[in-house]
Protein backbone atom coordinates (compact mmCIF):
# COMPACT_ATOMS: atom_id res chain seq x y z
CA UNK A 1 0.00 0.00 0.00
CA UNK A 2 1.28 3.69 -1.10
CA UNK A 3 0.93 5.79 2.28
CA UNK A 4 0.25 9.59 1.41
CA UNK A 5 1.44 12.48 3.55
CA UNK A 6 -2.49 13.26 4.12
CA UNK A 7 -2.46 13.95 8.18
CA UNK A 8 -6.20 11.85 8.66
CA UNK A 9 -6.65 8.17 9.64
CA UNK A 10 -8.64 6.88 6.02
CA UNK A 11 -10.32 3.28 6.10
CA UNK A 12 -11.37 1.75 3.22
CA UNK A 13 -14.03 -0.61 3.63
CA UNK A 14 -15.35 -3.63 1.29
CA UNK A 15 -18.43 -5.06 2.01
CA UNK A 16 -18.05 -8.88 0.80
CA UNK A 17 -21.67 -10.87 1.12
CA UNK A 18 -21.24 -14.07 -0.63
CA UNK A 19 -25.42 -14.25 -0.96
CA UNK A 20 -26.35 -12.54 -4.21
CA UNK A 21 -29.89 -12.63 -6.09
CA UNK A 22 -27.87 -13.04 -9.68
CA UNK A 23 -24.76 -14.28 -8.68
CA UNK A 24 -24.39 -16.22 -5.44
CA UNK A 25 -20.84 -16.06 -4.35
CA UNK A 26 -19.69 -13.96 -6.95
CA UNK A 27 -17.27 -12.03 -4.98
CA UNK A 28 -15.15 -15.74 -4.65
CA UNK A 29 -15.53 -16.49 -8.63
CA UNK A 30 -11.67 -16.37 -9.99
CA UNK A 31 -10.79 -13.46 -12.48
CA UNK A 32 -7.24 -14.50 -14.06
CA UNK A 33 -6.00 -17.08 -11.51
CA UNK A 34 -7.48 -14.63 -8.36
CA UNK A 35 -11.23 -14.17 -6.80
CA UNK A 36 -12.82 -11.35 -7.57
CA UNK A 37 -12.69 -10.45 -3.75
CA UNK A 38 -8.69 -10.87 -4.19
CA UNK A 39 -8.68 -8.44 -6.61
CA UNK A 40 -11.00 -5.70 -5.26
CA UNK A 41 -8.67 -5.47 -2.70
CA UNK A 42 -5.65 -5.42 -4.60
CA UNK A 43 -6.71 -2.22 -6.68
CA UNK A 44 -8.00 -0.38 -3.14
CA UNK A 45 -4.50 -1.12 -1.45
CA UNK A 46 -2.94 0.70 -3.83
CA UNK A 47 -4.77 3.73 -3.05
CA UNK A 48 -2.48 6.68 -1.86
CA UNK A 49 -4.30 7.87 0.79
CA UNK A 50 -6.22 4.78 2.09
CA UNK A 51 -3.95 4.05 5.22
CA UNK A 52 -5.78 0.90 5.64
CA UNK A 53 -8.50 -1.62 3.89
CA UNK A 54 -10.47 -4.24 5.97
CA UNK A 55 -13.20 -6.75 3.97
CA UNK A 56 -15.80 -6.92 5.92
CA UNK A 57 -18.25 -9.87 5.84
CA UNK A 58 -20.62 -12.34 7.23
CA UNK A 59 -19.58 -15.21 5.48
CA UNK A 60 -17.02 -17.88 6.53
CA UNK A 61 -16.11 -18.38 3.40
CA UNK A 62 -15.56 -15.12 2.45
CA UNK A 63 -13.44 -14.73 5.84
CA UNK A 64 -11.43 -17.92 4.60
CA UNK A 65 -10.37 -16.42 1.52
CA UNK A 66 -9.72 -13.24 2.39
CA UNK A 67 -7.72 -14.72 4.97
CA UNK A 68 -6.15 -16.90 2.59
CA UNK A 69 -4.59 -13.69 0.78
CA UNK A 70 -3.48 -11.58 3.74
CA UNK A 71 -6.16 -9.23 3.92
CA UNK A 72 -7.85 -7.60 6.98
CA UNK A 73 -11.06 -8.87 7.59
CA UNK A 74 -14.04 -8.82 9.75
CA UNK A 75 -16.89 -10.34 10.95
CA UNK A 76 -19.85 -8.59 10.76
CA UNK A 77 -23.28 -9.27 11.82
CA UNK A 78 -25.72 -11.42 8.83
CA UNK A 79 -28.95 -9.18 9.70
CA UNK A 80 -27.61 -5.54 8.11
CA UNK A 81 -29.89 -4.48 5.36
CA UNK A 82 -27.44 -2.63 3.49
CA UNK A 83 -23.64 -2.68 2.49
CA UNK A 84 -23.15 0.62 4.10
CA UNK A 85 -24.68 -0.83 7.94
CA UNK A 86 -21.72 -3.59 7.17
CA UNK A 87 -18.93 -0.51 6.75
CA UNK A 88 -20.82 1.24 9.70
CA UNK A 89 -20.12 -1.39 11.84
CA UNK A 90 -16.54 -2.08 10.98
CA UNK A 91 -16.16 1.85 11.19
CA UNK A 92 -17.19 1.81 14.61
CA UNK A 93 -14.56 0.01 16.27
CA UNK A 94 -11.98 1.72 14.43
CA UNK A 95 -10.45 5.10 14.64
CA UNK A 96 -10.32 6.35 11.41
CA UNK A 97 -11.78 9.89 10.63
CA UNK A 98 -12.64 9.31 7.35
CA UNK A 99 -14.29 5.86 5.97
CA UNK A 100 -14.56 4.71 1.98
CA UNK A 101 -17.16 2.06 1.03
CA UNK A 102 -15.80 0.43 -1.83
CA UNK A 103 -17.95 -2.28 -3.58
CA UNK A 104 -16.82 -5.68 -3.67
CA UNK A 105 -17.83 -6.45 -7.03
CA UNK A 106 -15.58 -3.92 -8.92
CA UNK A 107 -12.33 -6.02 -9.55
CA UNK A 108 -11.37 -3.20 -12.18
CA UNK A 109 -11.63 -0.17 -9.60
CA UNK A 110 -8.82 2.48 -10.15
CA UNK A 111 -7.25 3.50 -7.04
CA UNK A 112 -7.03 7.21 -8.51
CA UNK A 113 -11.00 7.28 -8.40
CA UNK A 114 -10.65 6.54 -4.93
CA UNK A 115 -7.98 9.00 -3.56
CA UNK A 116 -10.43 11.93 -5.90
CA UNK A 117 -13.11 10.91 -3.94
CA UNK A 118 -11.09 11.59 -0.61
CA UNK A 119 -9.22 14.35 -1.43
CA UNK A 120 -12.48 16.90 -1.17
CA UNK A 121 -12.89 15.52 2.41
CA UNK A 122 -9.78 15.79 3.28
CA UNK A 123 -9.25 19.65 2.62
CA UNK A 124 -13.21 20.50 3.74
CA UNK A 125 -13.80 18.59 6.85
CA UNK A 126 -16.75 19.85 7.00
CA UNK A 127 -18.06 17.81 4.60
CA UNK A 128 -19.83 14.62 5.19
CA UNK A 129 -20.17 12.99 2.11
CA UNK A 130 -18.39 12.54 -1.23
CA UNK A 131 -19.17 10.08 -4.28
CA UNK A 132 -18.47 10.20 -8.02
CA UNK A 133 -19.67 10.29 -11.62
CA UNK A 134 -18.46 10.02 -14.85
CA UNK A 135 -19.89 11.69 -18.13
CA UNK A 136 -22.06 9.68 -19.92
CA UNK A 137 -20.99 8.71 -23.28
CA UNK A 138 -23.39 6.08 -24.64
CA UNK A 139 -26.75 7.71 -24.90
CA UNK A 140 -28.25 4.77 -24.29
CA UNK A 141 -27.78 4.88 -20.81
CA UNK A 142 -29.49 8.38 -20.39
CA UNK A 143 -32.77 6.39 -20.21
CA UNK A 144 -31.55 3.22 -18.68
CA UNK A 145 -33.08 3.30 -15.18
CA UNK A 146 -30.01 0.87 -14.01
CA UNK A 147 -28.12 3.66 -14.54
CA UNK A 148 -28.15 5.70 -12.13
CA UNK A 149 -27.98 10.01 -12.85
CA UNK A 150 -26.73 12.90 -10.83
CA UNK A 151 -26.84 16.90 -11.56
CA UNK A 152 -24.70 18.92 -9.33
CA UNK A 153 -24.81 22.78 -8.52
CA UNK A 154 -21.48 25.11 -8.95
CA UNK A 155 -19.68 23.90 -6.21
CA UNK A 156 -19.69 20.40 -6.82
CA UNK A 157 -22.31 19.21 -4.66
CA UNK A 158 -25.12 16.70 -5.35
CA UNK A 159 -28.67 18.45 -6.25
CA UNK A 160 -30.17 15.37 -7.11
CA UNK A 161 -30.10 11.65 -7.80
CA UNK A 162 -32.07 9.74 -10.59
CA UNK A 163 -32.90 6.91 -12.39
CA UNK A 164 -34.83 9.06 -14.76
CA UNK A 165 -32.51 11.43 -17.08
CA UNK A 166 -31.50 14.28 -15.42
CA UNK A 167 -31.78 17.41 -16.34
CA UNK A 168 -34.66 17.26 -18.96
CA UNK A 169 -33.77 18.71 -22.32
CA UNK A 170 -36.97 21.14 -23.02
CA UNK A 171 -35.71 21.81 -26.72
CA UNK A 172 -33.38 18.40 -26.90
CA UNK A 173 -30.63 21.08 -28.03
CA UNK A 174 -28.10 17.68 -27.82
CA UNK A 175 -25.37 20.29 -25.93
CA UNK A 176 -26.85 19.07 -22.48
CA UNK A 177 -23.77 16.62 -20.24
CA UNK A 178 -24.87 13.57 -18.80
CA UNK A 179 -23.83 12.37 -15.59
CA UNK A 180 -23.52 8.72 -14.54
CA UNK A 181 -23.15 8.17 -10.97
CA UNK A 182 -20.23 5.83 -9.54
CA UNK A 183 -21.31 3.71 -6.41
CA UNK A 184 -18.18 4.84 -4.18
CA UNK A 185 -18.62 6.54 -1.20
CA UNK A 186 -16.39 8.33 1.66
CA UNK A 187 -17.87 9.60 4.99
CA UNK A 188 -17.19 11.16 8.16
CA UNK A 189 -16.55 8.63 10.78
CA UNK A 190 -19.17 10.32 12.69
CA UNK A 191 -21.83 10.65 10.04
CA UNK A 192 -21.80 7.25 8.55
CA UNK A 193 -22.67 6.18 12.06
CA UNK A 194 -25.72 8.01 12.50
CA UNK A 195 -26.54 7.46 8.73
CA UNK A 196 -28.69 3.77 9.24
CA UNK A 197 -30.87 6.40 11.69
CA UNK A 198 -31.53 8.68 9.63
CA UNK A 199 -35.27 9.14 8.49
CA UNK A 200 -35.97 7.34 4.68
CA UNK A 201 -38.03 9.88 2.55
CA UNK A 202 -40.31 9.65 0.04
CA UNK A 203 -37.50 10.47 -2.83
CA UNK A 204 -35.64 7.59 -1.45
CA UNK A 205 -38.41 5.42 -1.39
CA UNK A 206 -39.81 6.55 -5.04
CA UNK A 207 -36.19 6.03 -6.60
CA UNK A 208 -34.97 3.07 -4.43
CA UNK A 209 -31.56 5.06 -3.42
CA UNK A 210 -29.79 5.06 0.16
CA UNK A 211 -27.85 7.83 -1.04
CA UNK A 212 -31.20 10.61 -1.64
CA UNK A 213 -31.31 9.90 2.60
CA UNK A 214 -28.76 12.34 3.10
CA UNK A 215 -30.05 14.79 0.62
CA UNK A 216 -33.25 14.74 2.10
CA UNK A 217 -31.78 15.27 5.17
CA UNK A 218 -30.29 18.04 4.51
CA UNK A 219 -26.85 16.88 4.29
CA UNK A 220 -24.08 17.57 0.95
CA UNK A 221 -22.84 15.49 -0.86
CA UNK A 222 -19.73 15.96 -2.83
CA UNK A 223 -19.65 14.49 -6.26
CA UNK A 224 -15.86 14.41 -7.96
CA UNK A 225 -16.41 14.24 -11.39
CA UNK A 226 -13.60 10.99 -12.50
CA UNK A 227 -12.96 8.93 -15.79
CA UNK A 228 -13.56 5.68 -14.23
CA UNK A 229 -16.04 3.47 -16.53
CA UNK A 230 -17.59 1.48 -13.60
CA UNK A 231 -17.42 -2.14 -14.64
CA UNK A 232 -19.16 -4.18 -12.24
CA UNK A 233 -20.02 -7.78 -11.93
CA UNK A 234 -23.54 -8.37 -10.84
CA UNK A 235 -23.83 -11.69 -13.50
CA UNK A 236 -21.63 -14.39 -15.01
CA UNK A 237 -21.97 -12.88 -18.13
CA UNK A 238 -20.10 -9.60 -16.56
CA UNK A 239 -17.83 -11.63 -15.23
CA UNK A 240 -16.60 -13.16 -18.50
CA UNK A 241 -16.35 -9.34 -19.78
CA UNK A 242 -14.32 -8.58 -17.08
CA UNK A 243 -12.11 -11.40 -16.83
CA UNK A 244 -11.03 -10.62 -20.64
CA UNK A 245 -10.15 -6.97 -19.78
CA UNK A 246 -7.48 -8.61 -17.46
CA UNK A 247 -5.00 -9.25 -20.26
CA UNK A 248 -1.16 -8.07 -19.44
CA UNK A 249 -1.69 -4.91 -22.21
CA UNK A 250 -4.89 -3.46 -20.53
CA UNK A 251 -3.66 -3.91 -16.92
CA UNK A 252 -0.41 -1.31 -18.03
CA UNK A 253 -3.10 1.14 -18.30
CA UNK A 254 -5.20 0.94 -15.36
CA UNK A 255 -3.54 2.73 -12.57
CA UNK A 256 -5.29 5.99 -13.88
CA UNK A 257 -9.32 7.53 -13.83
Amino acid sequence: MVRSSVPRKILGVIPARFASTRFPGKVLAHIAGKTMLQRVYERASLSAYLTSVIIATDDDRVYSVARSFGARVRMTRSDHLSGTDRVAEVASAEDAEIVVNIQGDEPLISPAAIDAAILPMVHEPELVMGTLKKRIEDPREITDPNVVKVVTNGSGDAIYFSRCPIPFEREKSGGTPYFKHIGLYVYSRGFLLAYSALPVGPLEAAERLEQLRALENGFRIRVVETEYESLGVDTPEDLERVSRLFDASILQGMGNG
